[in-house]
């Protein structure tokens, strides 16, 4: 892992390039640029509420910021993941002219979806704001929370560039996925309107854990519990070490197959 970081720091260049590029390629012939990823998640937000809080009628105090809370963790899981599972094939012309560390391109896109991410949180505290919700001390464990959700995030993405690469059709099994994951992941709905046993199995879901202690840090002022940490911390990392070591077993086969 240290190698590996060494590594890295001599391709900064490279990495932040490959990051500004993403960015500019996103928001390219867009009108408002950099503000869309403050408007999206507030439209979204204002229509979902409509729907879940007056049809549905969830009985959640401060709806609009919970539920916004859910939607930023998530959309920034969906967006990075699913963009670094494409990263070794997108990057297949630059990985055959010459060398470079090959998971610089899934991590590139994590981490340009995490640039994203940071300008859509103006959005959740311009809600706050907005709702008259408080500001709690906990805030100062949000860089914490966000490390947590960034670390998960780089090895699940590093796991599915390396099953992409060798398993195409994982671009149509990871939607499927993700539409799953969205509904059995407490978003935009109280984890209490799920059956006992499937709340109980709630711990296992790494989102959830993540999404939990986000939510108490920023909204409810709570200070998370050791085991909520320890649960974050085993997941983020244990997915981390395994995306990382599958992909270093795998980076030189992909030559063959880009």
């Amino acid at each position: 892992m240290i190698k590996n970081l060494k590594q890295l720091w001599g391709y900064n260049w490279l990495l932040q390039e490959l990051i500004v590029r993403d960015l500019k390629i996103k928001y390219r012939r867009s009108v408002l640029g950099y503000l869309w990823s403050v408007l999206n998640p507030l439209l979204m937000m204002t229509i979902m509420t409509i729907v879940f809080s007056n049809m549905f009628r969830f009985d959640i105090p401060n709806y609009p910021v919970y539920l916004l809370a859910g939607q930023l963790i998530y959309t920034f899981f969906s967006e990075s993941t699913s963009m670094a599972m494409y990263s070794i094939l997108g990057g297949a012309a630059l990985i055959k002219k010459v060398y470079l560390p090959k998971y610089i391109f899934p991590l590139s896109r994590v981490l340009s979806c995490f640039t994203t991410m940071l300008f859509s949180m103006l959005a959740l505290f311009i809600v706050m704001m907005a709702t008259a919700t408080s500001f709690h001390i906990t805030l100062v464990l949000l860089p914490v929370v966000l490390i947590y959700l960034l670390l998960f995030c780089i090895g699940f993405g590093l796991l599915l560039s390396v099953l992409m690469v060798f398993f195409q059709d994982m671009q149509h099994l990871y939607g499927v996925f993700l539409t799953a994951f969205n509904y059995l992941t407490p978003i935009f709905y109280p984890a209490n309107l799920l059956p006992p046993w499937l709340q109980n199995l709630l711990v296992l879901n790494p989102l959830y854990d993540i999404i939990t202690i986000f939510r108490k840090v920023v909204i409810y002022g709570e200070w998370p519990t050791l085991t909520e940490h320890l649960l974050c911390i085993c997941f983020s990392m244990g997915v981390l070490i395994l995306g990382v070591r599958v992909f270093k077993k795998n980076q030189n086969k992909f030559i063959l197959y880009v």
